[in-house]
């Protein structure tokens, strides 16, 4: 008798499974298209309640009709959320049932390593990782490769700038590409190792990268927010986290947008004055120590700096100045033609398009941000790059895609650099090769 319960019991739990009325509710990303003006309203109440974490815009404030909302929303209050949207005739379609595997995918981690795996750069790394990856590299390279201390985080972590320089030769321009300026970026803090990478592996070997090596030193930051990138790697919750980690005088709410924080249009329309906010513009400009930080480096060194790259994600984009305002840029047609000529080439030999712009009439305001600051204190080719990919997987780019999403941004900083030397050339008439 005891055997036929069990059986009974087994076979009644493998019913339920196979039909389906026994499932495990798991975190969400949902794509939502708001309607009307009303639509738009219950949304971003949606979208600032219930622990939800608006993907895309980056604030409840962008959010207006006919636009596409990504939106995070975890296990416990799915059910609450899609009951809401129902209620009021908003349709919604899940982008991601799987958000939690994807997270723990990210976070598998075998080696810390770089030389006992030839995948390290195709997966994604803690910051003491990076940390111990960026002492290895300089120590390795000692001719080629320097470590630059330019600062520290809130919490007192270093920021570590490499410089890449492979001669000494006079007048020589530099490149600078920060990545990791929001926390949940994780594909780039990975690109800025992959550049780095790539161009001691085939500096000699690759004409371009070897052209614009001889030609440009090059300062990388591979993780600008380094207190924010720790934090995203302590749980599924604070994987979706954006700001620094600074502690606000005036509320409990904890960081400031960090691409809000630079002196253009600063905390204009675009930025929020509200600490709790995801674009908290901070106290005043370059309040945070990161943004000082980066800021007073390049005020050091903006007479040869001649191209700024910031790595974001995502959405495959190529932005220009400017994003805090709707003006153009003096040199728009350059900055249009270069990133139009990067988008092109990306397409040709990835098959992936990237749409590029100016950022405000790309996508929407971003006042205060890195580009715009360091267009205007005279670094006149600056770029944001938003890598891979348009929202199937968004902030949790699995690591199978990261040499992918990489080797595009690599092309596109390659076209666009050969271009700024080609433009910023002395007219001598000899090569610079």
């Amino acid at each position: 008798m005891s055997t036929l319960l069990i059986w009974f019991v087994f076979m009644s739990l493998n019913i339920l499974l196979k039909t389906g009325h026994c499932t495990r509710i798991r975190d969400e990303i949902l794509s939502i298209t708001p309607k009307t003006e009303e639509q738009v309203d219950i949304l971003k109440n949606v979208s600032t309640e219930y622990k939800t974490v608006l993907w895309q815009p980056a604030s409840a404030e962008y959010i207006r009709e006919e636009m596409q909302v990504h939106l995070f929303v975890p296990a416990n209050s799915s059910g609450t959320v899609k009951d809401l949207l129902k209620k009021h005739h908003i349709t919604h379609e899940v982008l991601l049932d799987n958000a939690n595997e994807l997270i723990e995918l990210q976070m598998r981690n075998a080696s810390s390593d770089p030389r006992s795996s030839s995948t390290f750069y195709e997966r994604y790394h803690t910051l003491e990782d990076i940390y111990d990856w960026i002492n290895r590299t300089a120590q390795d390279n000692p001719r080629t490769v320097k470590a630059i201390l330019i600062g520290s985080s809130y919490e007192k972590r270093p920021l570590y700038v490499l410089k890449l320089s492979f001669n000494d030769r006079p007048n020589k321009t530099a490149m600078w590409i920060d990545c990791g300026i929001h926390a949940r970026e994780w594909i780039a803090p990975a690109f800025c190792l992959w550049f780095i990478h790539y161009s001691l592996s085939f500096y000699g070997q690759n004409t371009d990268i070897t052209h614009i090596l001889n030609s440009m030193d090059v300062y990388i930051l591979p993780v600008l927010n380094p207190d924010g990138y720790k934090y995203t790697w302590t749980g599924s919750e604070e994987r979706m986290w954006r700001k620094n980690r600074s502690i606000s005088k005036a509320t409990n709410c904890i960081g400031v947008d960090l691409n809000r924080n630079f002196d253009a249009n600063w905390c204009t329309k675009g930025a929020s004055h509200n600490p709790c906010s995801e674009i908290y513009c901070g106290e005043f400009p370059e309040s945070e120590p990161e943004s000082q930080a980066v800021a007073d480096f390049l005020r050091r060194h903006k007479d040869t700096v001649q191209l700024y790259v910031s790595i974001h994600s995502y959405s495959q984009m190529l932005l220009f100045p400017y994003s805090c305002t709707l003006e153009e840029a003096e040199n728009h047609s350059d900055l249009l033609e270069m990133a139009q000529e990067a988008a092109q080439n990306i397409r040709r030999y990835y098959r992936n398009t990237y749409r590029y712009g100016a950022g405000a009439a790309t996508i929407y305001l971003a006042p205060g941000g890195s580009d715009d600051w360091a267009y205007n204190l005279g670094i006149k080719y600056s770029f944001t790059f938003e890598l891979q990919d348009r929202g199937n997987k968004g902030f949790l780019l699995p690591p199978s895609h990261i040499a992918g999403a990489c080797n595009e941004a690599l092309l596109g900083v390659k076209i666009i650099a050969l271009k700024v030397i080609e433009k910023t050339r002395a007219p001598t008439g000899h090569s610079t090769i």
